[in-house]
């Protein structure tokens, strides 16, 4: 097979194009049998293979810099640059991220993660280029989901002015993770529309070549001739009229038209922009038909494809179902989404509410201020957004909606270690992003059915802005759900120590306080609820008539500025005497792997808590 000897790109641009063709074949087969073992993106790179062959058969990596947006789709540029030994460990503890990562190669030259950023990112690698004097190529690939994201126009309209030296391809799919909205997803629908002018170029250029000697007039005469030519066909030049040389749109999964075209745009100066069109989940049928399906995926089986999950009780669909069933009386409730109906649980809401249901794409920022706009006219918006996704819009929170005090919703789902798609993707900033600014109301369900009655009360109930965090996966059912969805409850007694946790983190405080209970320790266990504004009174209540000189916070959240901090920094202001131990996530970056796997190299799995609490509470009978 060739691509057992393929270890470096050096060794492709020695095949030939019929060595390539199979090769493209053989990378199919590889990633389809790879990634239904261990899970991965399937589908974008089942659809950037040619593209990403053609690029390395063009350019020079690592001396030639490709940033990919998101980054999910460089399994190609991976096996290209010799990891294929390396996939079997995929997004697995210990083993080769999904994403690009500076450490792995010297072919991934910037990490990415979140979307929208490689323009900025490849302006900032030329830019530096050019301050040192050196001469390489610099290439963006960036999808046309991804381009809906305000950052991507920044980026292209600064590089248009200074007229830099660089290359954007656009991948164009018509996908980001569900269908693209917008009016420039329209604008690229009319650009893939026009093979005519295509067509019409390309005989223009071989016409051009074929003749020595063309003199400027006619030159520049042909050329404005074209411009008015693509006016008329493509109903207008958006990237052109930003100062970029644009070829396209282009046969994504055509070799030869890849290849000619890349060195093209390689011998022009200036920014210039691709516009490849390929079918995300190429090759594999099911894939094909249903890439959303495919975007992330477990380990499933290739032949059965990807299977729907039975009696899902996940939080966002319990979320996603709450909404649904709060719209039937509310009127005023909007939900909104940023690319991610299906991710988020919205799919329902958008199928029986399509009048209340708004996708902005890829644009975070937007998606907020714009709630804030409903909000202010008296609607009750809904954004439900991935934790990771929701830090884009910090600003937009602390000043559009909070500083107004606007009755905007977030539905923070995704909250916590996510798992296999890493430092990129875990939520476990939020309480701290969100827990210090004014008006902000912050609560975390500990199951799912509380995660209803938090839905409703902030829907139907609170007045101001307020976010509702939670984790990803199924939610248990604890039927304990008494009380206000604001102030903390006790699900167990206890008289040796208090363990106050946090949402998803309630489960390992309830199996914590089993293994003490075995081992002769009497813990409480409190529920917070609301982590934002701490519910003093209440609290004070519930340890004066438990422990309260040893407390234990527990939380899936940085300790850095988190629900623990919140309570240190309380028991110090009220000058309150207590040992106060802050457990959560360490105040670094967390690998990907699975989340329990996580969990336990943190030390923040049940049996290692239980330890920790032991080996303290021993100290402290030695002190006294």
């Amino acid at each position: 097979m060739l691509l057992d000897k393929l270890s470096s790109p050096e060794e492709l641009k020695k095949m030939t194009k019929s060595d390539l063709i199979r090769l493209s074949v053989e990378i199919r087969e590889f990633l389809l049998n790879s990634v239904s073992k261990t899970g991965g993106h399937l589908a974008s790179n089942l659809g950037v293979v040619e593209l990403t062959l053609a690029m390395h058969k063009v350019y020079n990596s690592p001396c030639d810099k490709f940033v990919w947006d998101v980054g999910h789709q460089a399994y190609v540029h991976k096996l290209i640059t010799g990891r294929q030994e390396s996939f079997g460990q995929l997004r697995q503890f210990g083993g080769m991220s999904g994403f690009p990562k500076r450490c792995e190669s010297d072919h991934d030259c910037f990490e990415t993660g979140h979307s929208s950023t490689s323009i900025s990112a490849a302006v900032g690698l030329a830019k530096a280029r050019d301050l040192k004097k050196q001469d390489h190529n610099v290439v963006a690939v960036i999808g046309d989901g991804a381009l809906t994201g305000g950052m991507a126009f920044e980026a292209m309209n600064h590089a248009g002015h200074d007229d830099l030296d660089f290359t954007v391809i656009l991948n164009d799919n018509e996908m980001s993770i569900s269908e693209n909205v917008g009016g420039l997803s329209k604008q690229l629908r009319r650009l893939r529309m026009a093979p005519a002018y295509a067509n019409i170029k390309g005989e223009t250029r071989s016409i051009l070549s074929s003749i020595p000697h063309v003199g400027d007039g006619i030159t520049k005469s042909i050329t404005k001739f074209k411009s008015g030519l693509k006016v008329m066909l493509v109903n207008g030049m958006l990237f052109e009229s930003l100062g970029y040389h644009y070829y396209g749109p282009i046969d994504g999964h055509n070799l030869d038209e890849l290849v000619n075209v890349l060195e093209m745009a390689k011998s022009v100066k200036g920014p210039k922009l691709i516009h490849v069109i390929t079918k995300k989940g190429k090759g594999y049928l099911p894939a094909e038909q249903n890439p959303a399906a495919y975007h992330g995926v477990g380990a499933f089986d290739i032949k059965k494809g990807v299977q729907p999950k039975k009696g899902n009780t996940s939080y966002s669909a319990i979320a996603g179902k709450t909404l649904v069933d709060i719209a039937k009386d509310n009127e005023k409730l909007i939900a909104i989404t940023a690319a991610m109906p299906d991710g988020t649980g919205l799919s329902d809401f958008m199928k029986t509410y399509p009048k209340r249901f708004v996708d902005v794409g890829i644009a975070e920022q937007h998606a907020v201020t714009m709630a804030a706009g409903m909000a202010a006219e008296g609607f009750k918006p809904v954004f439900a957004v991935y934790s990771t996704f929701l830090q884009r819009a910090y600003d937009q929170i602390l000043h559009d909606v909070c500083l107004q005090n606007l009755p905007v919703v977030f539905a923070v789902d995704r909250a916590g270690l996510v798992g296999n798609d890493g430092e990129t993707h875990h939520g476990v900033f939020d309480l701290s992003y969100l827990s210090h600014i004014p008006n902000m109301t912050v609560l975390a369900p500990k199951d799912g059915p509380e995660l209803e009655r938090m839905m409703k009360y902030a829907v139907n109930e609170h007045e101001g802005p307020i976010a509702v965090r939670y984790p990803r996966g199924n939610a248990p059912d604890y039927m304990s759900n008494e009380g206000s969805v604001l102030e903390p409850e006790v699900l167990v007694e206890g008289g040796d120590l208090t363990i106050i946790a946090v949402g998803s983190m309630v489960k390992t405080a309830l199996e914590t306080s089993e293994i003490l209970k075995e081992n002769g320790i009497s813990a409480c266990v409190v529920n917070t609820r609301c982590v934002y504004p701490l519910y003093k009174d209440k609290l004070k209540t519930i340890l004066d008539q438990n422990a309260s000189n040893f407390i234990v916070t527990l939380e899936d959240n940085v300790v850095e500025g988190g629900f623990g901090s919140s309570i240190s920094r309380w028991f110090n202001e009220e000058s309150m005497q207590a040992h106060i131990q802050n457990l959560g996530i360490p105040n670094k970056f967390v690998e990907h792997g699975n989340v329990d796997m996580l969990m336990t190299s943190l030390g923040l799995d049940s049996k290692n808590i239980a330890k920790r609490i032991q080996m303290k509470m021993k100290i402290r009978r030695r002190q006294k």
